[in-house]
């Protein structure tokens, strides 16, 4: 979980710096979603661990990003592509998130890679390996970790 923490870390100080093009703070708020499989396969590599990851790392850094608070949330995707876009797209459509965090498993990774470009939101992806996720094309609302075999490039 040492590793997603430090995704964590990046992540935010590349917030912070603006690194991200066009990327917005919602509501005076940083919300981060952990969507996370904490009921299925990869329960027991990720879930409440990652969870937990995300929060210390969140916490080491001040809890805040340009001043603004930084809020995290969670859920299970339970391991099922369905499920886990579903609760991306009402994180970002109802529940103002700014960035999705964690998503094992490259059959719920892929969705919510494409949904995240679509809102033009982050996704900072630790658990999927799909080549469609690791290698070209970049995307810029997307960060890959350091489990998977290769990076994205920014």
């Amino acid at each position: 979980m040492k590793s997603l923490a430090a995704v964590v870390a990046a992540g935010l100080a590349l917030a912070a710096s603006g690194g991200v093009s066009n990327a917005q703070i919602s509501d005076d708020v940083v919300k981060i979603g952990v969507l996370t499989d904490m009921s299925s396969l990869y329960a027991d590599a990720t879930g409440k661990g990652s969870l937990a990851a995300v929060q210390m790392a969140v916490a080491d850094y001040g809890g805040k990003v340009k001043g603004k608070p930084v809020e995290v949330i969670s859920a299970d995707h339970q391991n099922k592509p369905d499920v886990g876009v579903g609760i991306a797209r009402n994180w970002y459509d109802n529940e103002k998130v700014d960035a999705i965090f964690d998503v094992p498993t490259s059959s719920v990774a892929l969705p919510v890679s494409a949904l995240t470009r679509e809102k033009n939101k982050i996704n900072i992806n630790s658990g999927g390996g799909s080549s469609d996720l690791t290698g070209l094309p970049v995307r810029r609302t997307r960060f890959t970790g350091p489990t998977t075999p290769t990076r994205c490039p920014t």
